[in-house]
């Protein structure tokens, strides 16, 4: 049970810093979702079955599709950078700061004393959720889901805009 648990952590953890590695905003996009459904996995090995599939409807789903429309409809221009000693000294400052975290998290993992719970855990089920979320805040993930939309459009229409146009319209 512990193997799948450092199988799916180190798959989860790669594709995420690779994610931050690499120069090509797709390919990031791309292993970002990845990462996310190492997460989901991870909710389903703790037995959290509404957590894991919240997470791929909402993250793997949603919200990587609004990150890949808005790589791809930005228009940047593709200028090669050069490594330079800024460069240089930020990576490794980025390393000696993952290496930290890494050890106050193992620290605190490992520091932890696994022992059974005497207190019986509370029964909740999926329905009970979904009545919650549907009965008392289907009002507030209405207007979350609205002005998600409303955003996405303002997004895109800003970005199909040529920058000629808005200079056009300033003067």
């Amino acid at each position: 049970m512990i193997a799948a648990l450092v199988i799916i952590a180190v798959i989860t953890l790669a594709t995420a810093a690779v994610a931050l590695a690499l120069r090509n905003l797709i390919h990031s996009v791309l292993l970002l979702v990845a990462s996310w459904f190492g997460i989901a996995a991870f909710y389903l090995w703790a037995g959290a079955e509404f957590v894991a599939f919240a997470q791929v409807l909402v993250y793997v789903g949603a919200v990587s599709m609004v990150v890949l429309f808005a790589v791809l409809l930005t228009r940047r221009s593709r200028v090669e950078t050069v490594v330079s000693p800024d460069s240089l000294s930020r990576a490794v400052s980025a390393v000696i700061t993952g290496v930290a975290v890494f050890g106050v998290l193992a620290t605190a993992i490992f520091g932890t004393r696994l022992t059974p719970s005497t207190a019986a855990a509370p029964t909740v089920t999926v329905r009970d959720i979904g009545t919650q979320l549907m009965g008392t805040h289907a009002a507030a993930l209405l207007i979350i889901g609205l002005l998600l939309t409303v955003a996405l459009l303002g997004a895109v229409v800003l970005a199909a805009q040529d920058p000629d146009e808005t200079n056009k319209d300033a003067s």
